[in-house]
């Protein structure tokens, strides 16, 4: 990731969109690439501009941000090198986080969060962390997902390849440690802990770290 975040802001309402761009155009550190107005015009934005963070809406009209996802996945547009998707809505549901993370999604902002808490989750997210808004973060630490999710029996032989070290620091991303704090829990290296990270990512077939802590969490509770 360039010391310069681009940001590709997918909304249907063009209010919310003109806001959120200002929002992270005001910040030294983000530039607005490009908007759209719906999932695949958002899917064909991406493409294109390959921005660092897919700021994008769940409900939208003709194809929304979960179908965005999965389009985003087939064509390889997002994950650990690629685009990562903070997902963004007015709607405190359950049903949407399980989708939203299953589908990819790096993280997941409700739309009333603070200036503040968008523009770290931006930041977060471009950094590779997962990001949950705090308002639904308790549910999933709770057991929502917990009771929910069940791995497949791929997902846990993916598991079983993990070694030592890597079930080490992916239950830690589980906990939401970040990298650094996760090195300082190890007293390994940054670099090690990214390397670790990525390999945890590539054997289970996550594309992000909230999905493969949503992972862990439905194995290690």
């Amino acid at each position: 990731m360039s010391e310069q975040i681009s940001v590709l802001v997918v909304d249907d309402e063009p209010v919310i969109r003109a806001g959120l761009s200002a929002i992270l155009d005001s910040q030294a550190d983000i530039t607005v690439a490009g908007t759209a107005d719906d999932g695949e015009n958002g899917v064909e934005a991406c493409a294109r501009l390959r921005p660092d963070v897919l700021l994008m809406d769940i409900r939208m009209p003709r194809r929304n941000g979960l179908w965005a996802l999965a389009e985003l996945e087939r064509r390889g547009l997002i994950g650990p090198g690629r685009s990562r998707v903070l997902m963004l809505t007015t709607f405190d549901l359950d049903e949407y986080v399980d989708d939203a993370l299953a589908a990819g999604a790096s993280g997941f902002l409700l739309k009333s969060s603070s200036y503040e808490e968008l523009t770290g989750a931006v930041r977060a997210t471009a950094a590779g962390h997962s990001t949950l808004s705090p308002a639904v973060t308790h549910r999933i630490i709770q057991g929502h997902l917990r009771g929910r999710r069940r791995p497949s029996d791929q997902e846990l032989a993916r598991l079983r390849d993990l070694t030592e070290r890597e079930a080490d620091v992916l239950r830690l991303v589980r906990d939401g440690l970040s990298n650094a704090e996760i090195a300082h829990r190890l007293v390994v290296s940054l670099h090690t802990v990214k390397t670790h990270v990525s390999r945890v990512l590539t054997k289970t077939g996550c594309q992000s770290r909230a999905q493969a802590a949503v992972l862990a969490r439905s194995v290690w509770p």
